[in-house]
């Protein structure tokens, strides 16, 4: 095999690889350490296929793999551009350190002793959807992605479950296949419409059908991905699913599932429906859920529901560097959402060590942590500030990137731009509130363990080392993020120039001088 048939076969390998894994983690469900290597070492393995994806893409443009040896737009291809590799990368370091982290806290196990036979397999299956996700060069293959990512989540959301898990599973659930369906829809209908779900035949179709349709379809697809990505008011599941799960698989989920969603709407909307000017109806879908992402989060009590809210807040940030429509913008959006993966799976696994060492999930009921262990205090503050946008920070470098493609987006892009430095205060605030409450004041005894003998061990008035470390190392991550924030700039904003220009994709896929990447869209 040669060095270009085998770069050439390395996003297939990513999403084998962990499939692979799942199933010799249920061959090895007797042992827990080898299901722990077994994760461990794939997870690496992707993590490193990602590394190399993504030097080949920022070099010779995007890696392209036909399956089963049939080109696009008849057979199945994968595309590995400068954005799919690098989102692929971030999110499979996150996923490395989150199971880690799982490891120690025995979520990974049935109770504190018996090894488990679906914990593993579930969330290797979980990362070969979110890898398929990004990877894809098709919507259907994406749906297929989606109700991977649906049905492995379902598992880790409501496993050891209690009547409360129950209950936010089934909303996720019956949420998640809302937006299925609604997805399938619309996935027949584009095909009805132009023959195609190739994504860069799409590019070339979508432009030749009555302007009216085109917006229908786009619209469609906004739903669907917002729904996903938790866009106000498409939110309204967030908040009650994920504070119920245990800290790894919220931190999961906050920090990957939620940025699929921003992926496919950055993806089909720059790609399928380019606009040419900014979007009216994003920008204010973008404002509205900063603000009420940002209040909702004042208004909680439960740590893991603020930080929820926060999610829901931030992700307007995203939305709003897409609504833009400029190389700068989606640009912005890019660097943001690798530096919120990051920091928002940080701050929920942070929030399961403030609950293993109090034994409560309420605010007012902790108090003075920063005595008790000021190393724990250390570890919230960085990606709280981080997450506030604080200089030097990598949220400080990508609010900025944002704050830019705002100011010169018109008047409607600097009064959003307005917005996100005001949602940006409230979460200065928020984390804030969080700080006097839990850190500063008298300390307070921890909470007993409610169930001694379940999978999660909580009120030990300690810090666990090993989830201590894998927290740390999502934090040397977002540090390293901000320390490399122009090489990494220079690299978003190549990606910014691929997706606006949608020719370098259009071309690796279907050949150089396809038709149709350069035509305008539609444009609202």
């Amino acid at each position: 095999m040669t060095a270009a048939s085998f770069l050439i076969a390395l996003p297939a390998i990513a999403i084998l690889l962990p499939i692979l894994g799942a199933a010799l983690s249920v061959i090895a469900s007797r042992s827990a350490r080898l299901q722990r290597v077994i994760g461990i070492a794939v997870l690496t393995l992707v993590t490193a296929i990602a590394a190399v994806l993504l030097v080949a893409a920022d070099r010779n443009g995007p890696v392209v793999t036909e399956l089963g040896g049939w080109p696009a737009p008849i057979g199945v291809v994968l595309v590995a551009d400068r954005l799919s590799a690098l989102l692929l990368l971030i999110s499979t370091l996150v996923t490395l350190a989150v199971l880690v982290y799982a490891i120690d806290q025995r979520i990974s196990d049935y109770g504190r002793e018996t090894p488990s036979t679906t914990f593993h397999p579930i969330f290797l299956m979980l990362s070969t959807g979110v890898s398929m996700a990004y990877l894809t060069g098709d919507l259907f293959s994406l749906f297929v992605a989606f109700e991977i990512m649906l049905a492995a989540s379902y598992v880790l959301i409501t496993r050891r479950t209690d009547a409360a898990r129950v209950r936010s599973g089934m909303t996720y659930v019956i949420v998640s296949l809302a937006s299925s369906l609604l997805f399938l829809t619309t996935i027949a209908l584009v095909y009805a419409s132009t023959g195609t779900v190739n994504m860069a035949d799409l590019a070339g179709r979508i432009g030749q059908l009555p302007p009216e349709l085109a917006t229908v379809l786009s619209l469609m697809a906004v739903v669907v991905f917002g729904i996903k990505a938790a866009i106000v008011p498409l939110h309204f599941w967030l908040p009650d699913s994920y504070p119920n799960a245990p800290a790894p698989v919220t931190a999961l989920f906050a920090g990957l599932l939620t940025k699929v969603g921003i992926y496919a709407l950055l993806r089909t909307q720059t790609l399928i429906f380019p606009h040419d000017r900014p979007s009216i109806l994003l920008l204010s879908i973008a404002a509205l859920t900063m603000i009420v992402g940002a209040l909702g989060a004042l208004a909680q009590n439960d740590l893991n529901r603020l930080l929820s809210f926060l999610l829901v807040s931030h992700i307007g940030f995203m939305l709003f560097g897409l609504a833009v429509f400029d190389v700068r913008g989606v640009a912005g959006t890019a660097l943001y959402v690798v530096h919120h993966i990051t920091v928002q799976a940080t701050l929920f696994l942070v929030s399961g060590l403030i609950t293993r060492r109090t034994g409560t999930v309420s605010i007012d009921a902790m108090g003075g942590l920063v005595k008790l262990s000021p190393g724990l205090a250390v570890l919230f503050a960085i990606p709280a500030l981080t997450l506030a946008g604080i200089p030097p920070t990598s949220g400080f470098v990508a609010k900025l990137a944002l704050l830019e493609a705002g100011a010169g987006a018109g008047v409607a892009g600097s009064v959003v731009a307005g917005v996100v430095i005001v949602a940006s205060l409230l979460t200065l605030y928020a984390m804030a509130r969080v700080w006097v409450r839990v850190f500063w004041g008298k300390p307070k005894e921890p909470l007993p363990d409610p169930d001694p003998f379940d999978e999660l061990v909580v009120g030990t008035a300690r810090t666990s080392a090993p989830m201590f470390v894998a927290s740390a190392g999502l934090i040397a991550v977002s540090v390293l993020i901000a320390v490399a924030a122009g090489p990494l700039t220079e690299v978003t904003t190549r990606a910014g120039d691929d997706l606006i220009g949608r020719t370098p994709y259009v071309d690796a896929v279907l050949g150089v001088g396809a038709p149709g990447a350069g035509e305008p869209g539609v444009g609202r």
